[in-house]
């Protein structure tokens, strides 16, 4: 089995990203692994969803995404975990990629449910698959529910 020393997790507040941060908890825990939590903002997903200005939605889409931030990273510490917490602006397929390589990160833990919104993560029309844009290995937690 591979040793990870280097955890990336992505944390969005859902019910499956809370799954996922559980059990990256407890995999960065276990392997003493330096662990990272990466939120990000997609300001063209809010954009198409809301007749508002880009502006404005940026302003309340980066408050929303500081939170949810804060507050994977205060769960981490509530388990044990210390984790640099980052916050990133664009497409998540394009920033979870580019903030693995740039920490280099050996592993990236993120949450999925199968009919949820975090489809978008794996594929898109006009993306190719998470899995094929990363250099490490991926853990993905399913919610089945």
């Amino acid at each position: 089995m591979a040793s990870y020393s280097r955890i990336l997790l992505c944390y969005n507040a859902t019910r499956e990203g809370r799954m996922a941060l559980r059990e990256g908890a407890a995999l960065a825990r276990e392997l003493n692994a330096e662990a990272h939590l990466l939120a990000v903002v997609d300001l063209l997903g809010w954009a198409a969803s809301y007749d508002a200005p880009v502006a404005n939605i940026s302003a309340i889409e980066h408050q929303a995404a500081q939170e949810i931030l804060q507050e994977g990273v205060v769960d981490l510490l509530s388990r044990g975990v210390f984790a640099r917490g980052h916050l990133a602006i664009g497409d998540p397929m394009e920033q979870i990629p580019s903030f693995a390589e740039l920490l280099k990160t050996d592993l990236i833990v993120v949450g999925h449910h199968k009919a949820g919104r975090l489809a978008r993560w794996w594929t898109r029309d006009t993306d190719r698959l998470l899995l094929d844009r990363v250099r490490c290995s991926v853990l993905v937690v399913i919610d089945s529910v």
